[in-house]
């Protein structure tokens, strides 16, 4: 990879951390006004229309006709199943944890990698997982009194959902860029949440202003910006500064969640994400390592943290 870095591709890099982040939020107040499916439809359409507007200006070329089925399931898992289980959990966890429980993701991208590309998984990596899964369980619990709740099991679907998405969208980086795979899935995931129509116009016919330009701003800045400013960050900055960027995403989600909508995170909330995140650059710690050696890339390069 040729590397230009510069002030500009901080500032792009930069700019995504607080775009992703600013996502949990957003989708708090969408959801309240339109509701699960308005919202994940909506979100999904309006990035893919901006993704197809600006792909010719992008070098986006059109797919291979043997990689739809491929597609598809991408679309399927990591837009429209992810953005529904992702607005679903919101319903009932707050902004800030839901960021903490999604941040989760690379974890079930290596176990999923190990159970269907036969990938390498080292003690390690296994040390990682069992961190993270365990930082998830503290979120979990410290959500409230109840005990282990609904909403978080959810978003930790959204989670192992996204994981399969890094899973699937693996063979399709090696014949397409980064920006190729998300539009083509953006795409298909707009194409397989049609069913969310009906939902998305009773939801739209009473939302409120802030709902939908919530929704709005969730398609055209995090969902369609972000990818496109990643990509250019990306392919200008070391490896291991952009990957290591990501690690900003949670904390900065509690601080825009704070300023946003007044939620303060609990301390075993805080102390669980620590963990999560902890268990996680144990495991890109390891993939560096492998991916030196040629065998494996860094899972947490593919993720689409939003």
């Amino acid at each position: 990879m040729n590397v230009h870095s510069s002030p500009r591709s901080f500032l792009a890099l930069a700019g995504v951390v607080v775009l992703w982040a600013s996502a949990f939020p957003a989708i708090r107040v969408g959801v309240d006004g339109l509701g699960v499916a308005a919202l994940s439809f909506l979100r999904l359409a309006v990035a893919a229309l901006v993704l197809v507007a600006v792909a010719p200006f992008l070098g986006v070329r059109r797919p291979r006709r043997r990689d739809l089925p491929l597609i598809a399931l991408a679309g399927a898992t990591g837009m429209t199943a992810y953005q529904i289980l992702l607005n679903w959990g919101e319903v009932h966890v707050s902004a800030g944890t839901a960021s903490m429980l999604i941040a989760i993701a690379p974890v079930f991208s290596v176990l999923l990698g190990r159970t269907f590309l036969s990938e390498r998984v080292t003690r390690t990596v296994l040390v990682g997982s069992g961190v993270a899964i365990g930082g998830s369980v503290i979120v979990a619990l410290g959500g409230g009194s109840a005990g282990f709740s609904v909403g978080a099991l959810v978003v930790l679907a959204a989670a192992v959902v996204q994981g399969a998405y890094h899973v699937v969208s693996k063979p399709l980086l090696r014949r397409y860029s980064g920006m190729e795979v998300a539009t083509y899935a953006m795409v298909a995931g707009t194409v397989f949440a049609l069913p969310l129509l009906p939902g998305t116009v009773h939801g739209v016919a009473g939302a409120s202003a802030g709902a939908l330009v919530s929704v709005a701003y969730l398609g055209l800045l995090p969902s369609a910006l972000g990818f496109v400013i990643w990509g250019y960050a990306v392919a200008r900055l070391p490896l291991a500064v952009s990957t290591a960027a990501l690690y900003l995403v949670p904390p900065v989600a509690l601080v825009v969640s704070f300023v946003w909508l007044s939620e303060i995170p609990r301390l075993a909330e805080v102390a669980g994400g620590i963990v999560i995140i902890g268990g996680v650059l144990l495991i890109n710690r390891q993939a560096r390592t492998t991916a030196g050696d040629g065998r494996r890339d860094d899972p947490v390069r593919e993720a689409a943290v939003d």
